[in-house]
């Protein structure tokens, strides 16, 4: 799967979590289309699906044994390192400590996870 191909399956997990997850209407840049996401998002989405992709590859598959809270820390781990790569400084919601997540980015963040190892499988 090439970058973009990649980045696009993070983008629409991330979409289809938010609407799973979020408790009212998103806001619009949330969910909007790939072809409206900036190129810096689509950047950090494509970097950190090709980490998950070889996190689950290098552990021969054996890392969807984590928790479900282990797989959405690690994706919020790597997007977290992409916001201080993107912004020199980045917006304190971007960078938040999982704790310090609301609860339906906790389980977007899982639900990526999740898609990019059903991908991968």
């Amino acid at each position: 799967m090439s970058r973009t191909e990649g980045a696009r399956l993070f983008r629409e997990a991330w979409i289809a979590g938010v609407r799973r997850h979020f408790p009212g209407e998103p806001k619009p840049g949330y969910v909007n289309p790939w072809e409206e996401t900036p190129e810096w998002e689509r950047a950090a989405a494509g970097a950190v699906h090709e980490q998950v992709r070889q996190f689950l590859e290098l552990s021969e598959g054996r890392a969807g044994r984590l928790t479900r809270e282990q797989k959405g820390r690690f994706v919020a781990t790597c997007w977290t390192a992409q916001m201080y790569r993107h912004f020199e400084d980045p917006k304190p919601g971007y960078v938040a400590d999982w704790p310090d997540l609301p609860g339906w980015q906790r389980e977007t963040d899982a639900d990526i996870f999740e898609a990019i190892e059903r991908d991968v499988s």
